[in-house]
């Protein structure tokens, strides 16, 4: 602590000295034991200003990454087409749609049944009778009229109260009006059939009823197979698929024309997902990289050499550009013929293990015995029987720890067909090298949009396994992601600020209890030094008056001070 010099003048000067002044001294020697404190405070809370920033950024990018990773995400999406609108439009193709090209043939569209009852002059004449209707095979329904449905509007009312499956309205004309009948039914399964024994009271004329549209099926064929359907809008022929059909095929030399409808993966949404990606990753790696710097006045950044940013570089520098392998046996025609010999795998630097299929029990030596076997020796190695689309089994491995490398030796055989099982390591996409997106120098990655495009047309449900799978890429990078950022309250960030909140509340409780220390003291002195001052005040005043004493005790006239 430093030493506070005080000048209290000549004693005999009568003038004191600034009391404010001489306490405000002390008070800032004093506040000098905060100055650590407040330094470190300040370094901490500007550290939480970066790092609150890095979680932004890694949230953003967690949301690319999920977009990509999410089963519903981008990557489900379709587009389509139709190579003739004005015959058939395509309406929607949602994610279950399945890429591919589908020719179609309109023979005919489909009807809904219509008709009207005998027009009369005026719509206001009262009815007598019934009407009976039925709509396809259903039940015939009489509607007798009533005081309350004697006219064509309240009979149209009635109709439509009584829910057939009929709408009917009142048609009117220059030439008069007349109740009009429409099925809610589209299709050959709402035609109507209708039998009328209505009059009009006022001019005794009965009301026959025209059928004016029959109720048909559309007509059409779908690569070849004839189909019908009862609306024109067609939603459950094609999975995923929602066409509309607008009018029968044009025939030329007597050949009905062909509509092609293209359904499509949707890499242009892709490709800019990625991109996106790309960019939010290389936001957060600058972020980064700043902080290896100086600014502009020379003082080192926030979180230069703290482990905080030595992991964040760490781990996504390592996730950003590791695979994961994988890999799958020769497909047999059933997962549960009865297989022989073994199988070796070797995780990372581990020791291989090997699976006898000898050793495992009765029932159990076919493909998802072997599987459950594999899995429950927990060697880092996800085993699972998948069907493809021959109906052909096979068992496929993928390393659970990412960046591991596996290796597999096959000895089995499948004993029903004398099938050798060997192993072949996955032709899937196992880095985003293959995806065009390279790394540059100072961590940031560039992607190449022709070699993605060029990718996803040749192995779209590769891209989709890369990211979707278990243990693969688009799976682990998320994990990392959210292990990283604030999002998680045991992310790496998150913890960095529990840290520093922790540091800070102490601190922060240390300077209150030093200014309440101070304050005290403040207090104490401003009253002492004042006492003080007053007393150095006084002191000419005091020795006049002794001078007197002595002046009248000795007749020496001493002179005043003062």
């Amino acid at each position: 602590m430093g030493i506070v010099g005080i000048s209290f003048g000549s004693p005999t000067a009568g003038t004191g000295f600034d009391v404010s002044s001489t306490v405000s001294q002390i008070v800032a020697n004093l506040q000098n034991v905060e100055t650590p404190w407040k330094t470190q405070l300040s370094s901490l809370e500007s550290q939480d200003s970066v790092i609150s920033t890095l979680g932004g950024l890694l949230s953003t990018l967690s949301t690319d990454v999920g977009n990509l990773t999410e089963i519903q995400g981008v990557l489900s999406g379709k587009q389509g087409s139709s190579s003739d609108t004005n015959v058939l439009a395509l309406t929607s193709a949602s994610n279950s749609a399945v890429a591919g090209t589908h020719n179609i043939v309109v023979n005919s569209l489909a009807a809904t049944s219509s008709g009207y009852m005998t027009e009369i002059t005026n719509a206001s004449d009262s009815l007598a009778g019934s009407i009976s209707i039925k709509v396809g095979s259903g039940t015939a329904q009489t509607i007798t009229v009533g005081a309350s449905s004697n006219t064509l509007a309240t009979l149209a009312t009635a109709i439509n109260s009584a829910g057939i499956g009929v709408t009917a309205s009142v048609l009117t004309d220059a030439t008069g009006s007349r109740l009009s009948l429409v099925s809610s039914t589209s299709g050959a399964g709402g035609n109507l059939t209708i039998t009328s024994a209505l009059t009009d009271s006022t001019t005794s004329a009965a009301l026959a009823y025209t059928a004016a549209t029959t109720g048909v099926n559309a007509s059409f064929t779908v690569d070849g197979v004839a189909v019908s359907s009862a609306s024109n809008t067609v939603s459950s022929v094609l999975p995923g698929i929602t066409f509309q059909l607008l009018a029968p095929s044009p025939v030329t030399s007597g050949t009905p024309e062909t509509v092609q409808v293209e359904i499509l993966n949707n890499n242009t949404a892709v490709v800019s997902s990625v991109s996106q990606m790309v960019t939010d990753y290389n936001a957060v790696v600058s972020a980064i990289n700043t902080q290896e710097t100086k600014s502009t006045s020379g003082a080192a950044q926030p979180l230069f050499g703290t482990p905080t940013l030595s992991l964040l570089q760490e781990q996504l520098l390592s996730a950003i550009g590791g695979s994961t392998p994988a890999g799958y046996l020769t497909a047999i025609g059933h997962s549960s013929d009865t297989l022989s010999g073994s199988l070796s795998i070797a995780v990372g630097t581990g020791a291989a293990t090997s699976f006898n299929l000898s050793t495992l029990a009765a029932g159990s030596q076919n493909l998802t015995g072997l599987a459950a076997a594999i899995n429950a020796a927990k060697i880092g190695v996800s085993a699972s029987v998948i069907k493809d689309s021959a109906g052909l089994s096979r068992l496929s491995l993928t390393a659970t720890t990412y960046g591991s490398a596996l290796d597999v030796t096959s000895s089995v055989t499948d004993t029903t067909s004398s099938t050798a099982l060997a192993w072949n390591a996955s032709s899937d996409i196992k880095s985003l090298l293959s995806l065009g997106v390279s790394q540059n120098n100072d961590g940031t990655i560039s992607l190449d949009q022709n070699s993605l495009n060029s990718e996803l047309n040749s192995d779209y449900s590769g891209v989709v396994a890369f990211f979707q799978n278990s243990y693969d890429w688009g799976t682990s990078f998320s994990t990392t992601v959210d292990s990283l950022g604030t999002s998680s309250t045991t992310g790496t960030l998150s913890l960095a600020l529990r840290s520093d909140s922790s540091i800070e509340s102490s601190l922060n409780l240390n300077i209150s209890n030093e200014q309440t220390l101070i304050s005290a003291q403040q207090s104490s002195l401003t009253l002492e030094l004042t006492s003080a001052n007053e007393i150095l005040q006084s002191i000419p005043s005091n020795l006049n008056m002794v001078n007197e004493l002595y002046s009248a005790i000795t007749g020496y006239v001493a002179p005043k001070l003062g």
